[in-house]
């Protein structure tokens, strides 16, 4: 604890406390609920920087993908009642994707509470379910207590958002305290009884599969991980959304598991008689709404490591359940080596290959083929570039072309939460100037947040924005016609020159309809993001038609028709 007695305000005890755990950006909106913390923010301009955004939604994005990339705490701070509801969607997003977080939300002064004051809300009731702890700090002497709990509720166990609401009174009240320095995060490990047990199962199994997930990887933890897998010869796929686990060039890869999986892929994960989920909650994303293991008891032998012991067994029941994080876990086996040499050479050797021939692209119907698209995309970009996300089909081919390379590299939500590539391609600038930044966005996710175009511009952000524009929301398109074939209703969007509206921003926009003139454009982009430090935008205009890499929207729709004459 600090020594340095003096008096201050809650607005300064807060952002001196941000300082010393090492914060160096807050993502905000500004509102005179929190005003004495905005002032404070103006002695530390050298050391923490005001990320003005243009709605709440996009900088909790914002905050959240700082989460991921960092694996510390991303700060938002947002005024009463809008901006905390807005604000709601990246709170969400950090919670199902167990990202650190914590969002600050002004209050109404203890004199008006509890009279439906102006733009009140209890935030307990409002946030409780999608985050790891809500706290209201009712005095400024406490203001040091509640932020050390903060931020370690937010990185332990399941790491995750945590919302503190700061009523004016203690923000403008004083106090003289001592500040609570930050501590080091503890990481368990297996115990030894554990590993024995592991190794006995790995040395039985024939046709293992290692299933990665989670945040917070680092270099070094993910090479002692690739090692393993090389040791122990079993073949390695990434949980959904999770492509930075492993390398994706590595000889062990296997593919990305989840939505989209290729049949084989989807195969080999349910005839392997043993799965080793290492950091992954093995949630419905992953698991394809729980098909590739049956719950509760999967047919499969399950090894589950992971940091809380509540999401042990909470969908699976595990043979061995280790309450590790893939910190603790990757020192413990770091030299652990076969009970005997296993002879699984081949099975990695098939699953690797399986995955590099579906990097061939796939045909697509019309001009636009987004297939031979992402490829381009994978070929052109530097090994270390950052590929950002939102939510949608379109999603499905850079999950698919697009070889992720090391922890930091990609960005997109487990949530599903659209409108979330944007403001993760600013968060991803900001922390990784030097980097190559590339953001997939569907024409109706680009829409819900391309106002922060607007803060990428003001922040001198050179990235590439590729809007795929179907002028449907396709996502939902596949679905109506796989329940409901041949009734299409409300979907349908009349879009704006969305290239135009790069340009009105102040950066570079064009629109691609044919496959052959993307690579050219793409070439473009890149090129005047580096040196113009501003936002490339591509509208890619493509047949609905083509809805994922593998499947046509008729062939849906007839799929439909032909079940409901069976039936």
């Amino acid at each position: 604890m600090s020594k340095d007695l003096r008096i201050r305000n809650g607005g300064q005890i807060v952002i001196e406390h941000l300082r010393n755990y090492g914060v160096r950006r807050i993502f905000m909106v500004a509102g005179e609920s929190y005003l004495p913390c905005i002032d404070a923010l103006y002695d530390h301009q050298g050391e923490i920087q005001a990320v003005a955004c243009r709605q709440e939604g996009g900088a909790a994005y914002m905050a959240e993908a700082h989460g991921k990339l960092t694996g510390t705490p991303g700060i938002c701070f947002v005024t009463r009642g809008p901006g905390a509801t807005n604000a709601s969607i990246g709170v969400h997003t950090a919670y199902q994707d167990s990202t650190p977080m914590i969002l600050f939300v002004g209050q109404v002064d203890a004199g008006t509470q509890d009279r439906d004051a102006f733009q009140e809300i209890d935030y307990r009731r409002m946030f409780s379910c999608m985050s790891k702890w809500v706290a209201q700090v009712d005095s400024t002497e406490r203001l040091p207590e509640y932020l050390a709990r903060a931020f370690a509720v937010a990185t332990q166990g399941r790491p995750g958002p945590v919302v503190l609401v700061l009523p004016e009174q203690v923000l403008w009240g004083s106090a003289t305290v001592a500040d609570v320095m930050p501590f080091k995060k503890a990481h368990p490990s297996p115990m030894p009884s554990e590993l024995a047990q592991m190794q006995s199962l790995l040395q039985q199994s024939e046709r293992p599969f290692l299933l990665l997930g989670g945040n917070g990887w680092t270099p070094a933890t993910r090479q002692i991980i690739e090692s393993f897998a090389s040791r122990y010869q079993i073949p390695v796929g990434v949980g959904w959304r999770r492509q930075e686990c492993f390398d994706n060039r590595h000889p062990n890869y296997a593919g990305h598991v989840g939505y989209g999986l290729t049949a084989e892929l989807e195969q080999r994960i349910k005839e392997a008689d043993l799965i080793i989920a290492l950091g992954s909650r093995l949630n419905q994303p992953t698991t394809v709404d729980y098909t590739l293991l049956v719950s509760p008891q999967p047919t499969q032998q399950l090894i589950h490591i992971y940091p809380d012991a509540d999401e042990l067994g909470r969908t699976y029941r595990p043979t061995l359940a280790i309450q590790a994080d893939i910190h603790g876990f990757a020192e413990a086996v770091q030299n652990l080596q076969p009970i005997s040499a296993p002879a699984r050479g081949q099975h990695v050797v098939q699953a690797n290959q399986q995955y590099l021939d579906s990097l061939v692209p796939l045909d697509m119907p019309g001009p636009m083929n987004l297939n031979t698209a992402a490829s381009i995309v994978a070929k052109r970009l530097p090994i270390d570039s950052c590929v950002t996300a939102g939510a949608g089909n379109f999603a499905l081919f850079p999950h698919r072309y697009i070889q992720i390379s090391a922890p930091g590299t990609q960005l997109s939500p487990i949530l599903g939460a659209m409108g979330y590539g944007l403001p993760a391609a600013i968060a991803a600038k900001l922390e990784q100037p030097e980097k190559v930044v590339v953001c997939y966005a569907g024409d109706g996710c680009f829409q819900m947040t391309m106002q922060e175009l607007g803060t990428a511009a003001q922040q001198k952000l050179g990235m590439v924005v590729l809007v795929f524009n179907n002028s449907t929301w396709g996502t939902i398109r596949m679905h109506q016609e796989r329940e409901f074939p041949g009734r299409v209703i409300g979907l349908g969007l009349s879009n704006p020159d969305f290239a135009a509206i790069a340009r009105a921003y102040g950066g570079h926009g064009e629109t691609v309809t044919r496959t052959e003139d993307f690579a050219s454009a793409f070439d473009r982009s890149l090129a005047f993001a580096a040196s113009h430090h501003l936002p490339a935008l591509i509208e890619i205009q493509y047949d609905v038609e083509g809805i994922s890499p593998e499947t046509t929207l008729s062939q849906i729709r007839e799929a439909a028709f032909a079940l409901r004459k069976e039936n």
